[in-house]
């Protein structure tokens, strides 16, 4: 059976790739921190009760990236077709606060990970997670592509970038099968409720239903290039079958506000967002990024991924996940 180990399989972008490989029927590992299996509720529903038919479905694997030796053990142990790395401390306001983890767990354990596939085996595809981020947003409201300038305004944006690059250097150095994907926004009914879209949908819903007042935001004005996790995740696959490895910008070319994504997110609801958000100066980020938007024509071109979801069906969906689950549903 062909196997896949992916780090962060507990985060958004795992539990749906994990859909992905199971459902073609791939026997899928996942590399999890102890403290992240807090976060086993995104996968609980790939393991069956009975505990032979879970051992068929996935498996998990404590380990953690700036752990080198355990690294160099699950892959020996696992032998996967691919590894897809994930895992990151991915909060771009926390990276200020953790730098130095931030660093260690997002930049060097990319490192580590390339270099245990090097020592254990070099025929091993992998997938590095790279961030539109990395970009910083210096030129202004215009696509990016993989031909632009990098540069990083936050921990998390910098330790990307080394990762990106180290990424570059073992695939040219090595002829290691080693993809960046320059993922931009990307979100989803699985999204972290720290991150800005969850965080408002899950206001949205708790606010219609009268168990909210307020939503405090920082940054209205910022925009970003906003698509949905599960079509991102059709790419990353995309990238690993293809022939040859390479860098793409994964993106839906249309850039939205974060007052867009509230007014639309009200909406659905029957409300107006202006009557119940507040400005929170503590919530601005130092070195704030305002504009992000990416150019997805190179994947489109060379591999033919193109989104399915659109930004209203994106918004529509994690406003009804979050009353549904604010009801008793799941």
């Amino acid at each position: 059976m062909r196997s896949v180990l992916i780090s962060g399989i507990t985060g958004q972008d795992g539990s749906y790739l994990a859909e992905n490989y199971l459902a073609e029927g791939w026997q899928v590992h996942g590399l999890v921190r102890r403290t992240s299996i807090l976060a086993r509720p995104r996968i609980d529903h790939l393991f069956s009760p009975d505990s032979s038919s879970q051992e068929q479905k996935i498996k998990l694997h404590y380990g953690d990236l700036s752990d080198f030796s355990a690294l160099i053990h699950v892959i020996d142990r696992v032998q996967p077709e691919h590894i897809v790395n994930l895992a990151a401390q991915s909060h771009v306001g926390v990276s200020f606060e953790v730098p130095i983890e931030t660093g260690v767990v997002t930049g060097i354990g990319a490192a580590s990970i390339f270099e245990a596939v090097r020592i254990v085996n070099s025929q091993i595809r992998v997938y590095q997670a790279s961030s539109s981020e990395m970009f910083g947003g210096d030129i202004g409201v215009q696509k990016l592509c993989e031909d632009s300038l990098f540069t990083p305004k936050s921990p998390y944006a910098a330790a990307k970038l080394y990762g990106y690059h180290m990424a570059k250097i073992y695939r040219e150095s090595y002829g290691m099968h080693i993809s960046n994907g320059i993922l931009f926004n990307h979100e989803s009914p699985r999204r972290g409720e720290n991150f800005v879209s969850r965080k408002i949908t899950k206001a949205v819903a708790r606010i219609a239903g009268g168990q909210q007042r307020k939503l405090k935001l920082g940054n209205l004005d910022a925009t970003r290039d906003w698509g949905h996790a599960r079509d991102y995740m059709d790419a990353v696959r995309l990238m690993l079958a293809a022939n040859d490895p390479d860098d793409y910008v994964v993106a839906t070319g249309i850039s939205h506000s974060v007052r867009e994504f509230s007014d639309l997110a009200f909406a659905k609801v029957g409300l107006k967002a202006e009557d119940f958000i507040e400005i929170d100066p503590g919530l601005l980020r130092p070195n704030e990024v305002h504009d992000l938007l990416g150019d997805p024509s190179k994947i489109g071109e060379k591999l033919g991924w193109r989104p399915k979801s659109s930004f209203e069906d994106l918004v529509t969906e994690m406003v009804k996940y979050d009353q549904s689950l604010l009801s008793g549903g799941h």
